[in-house]
């Protein structure tokens, strides 16, 4: 398949818009800006800094998820 014959690549999914989520969420420092409820222990700073990794990691994923192409057969043939 010659480069005139492909489609171009685009990236536009407003799947994307998503990605901005783990992004603004943490500096929404009243969210974590005190020292209870603890969580085993720890101070309530330090748990929701995990929940922010997770909730980072579920977003990228389903973003991922939903804006990878389908494989097609000749893609596979290359």
């Amino acid at each position: 398949m010659t480069d005139q014959t492909r489609t171009p690549r685009s990236d536009r999914s407003p799947w994307n818009w998503l990605l901005i989520v783990p992004i603004v969420v943490p500096l929404l420092t009243p969210l974590y800006n005190h020292d209870k409820p603890r969580f085993l222990g720890f101070p309530a700073f330090y748990w929701v800094q995990f929940a922010f990794i997770i909730l980072g990691v579920a977003t990228t994923s389903v973003v991922y998820r939903m804006t990878r192409r389908p494989a097609t057969p000749e893609a596979r043939d290359e």
